[in-house]
């Protein structure tokens, strides 16, 4: 059951990051500040939302 929990926690951050990612894309703006923020929040999103959601399909639920 911990698993399952952190696997949402992860899959939360994770599309946090990439809902961060879209909102710093969309507003734009020049500079390469805003790309490598883009960036960053768009691959640690990524591998949050993907790990999260192979931690929660990988757990196994066992019977009390």
């Amino acid at each position: 059951m911990e698993k399952r929990v952190l696997g949402i926690i992860l899959s939360l951050l994770g599309i946090a990051g990439l809902i961060l990612a879209g909102v710093n894309f969309m507003n734009g703006g020049e500079g390469t500040r805003n790309v490598k923020s883009i960036i960053i929040y768009g691959v640690l999103g990524a591998i949050f939302f993907f790990a999260g959601i192979g931690l929660i399909r990988n757990t196994k639920d066992k019977p009390s």
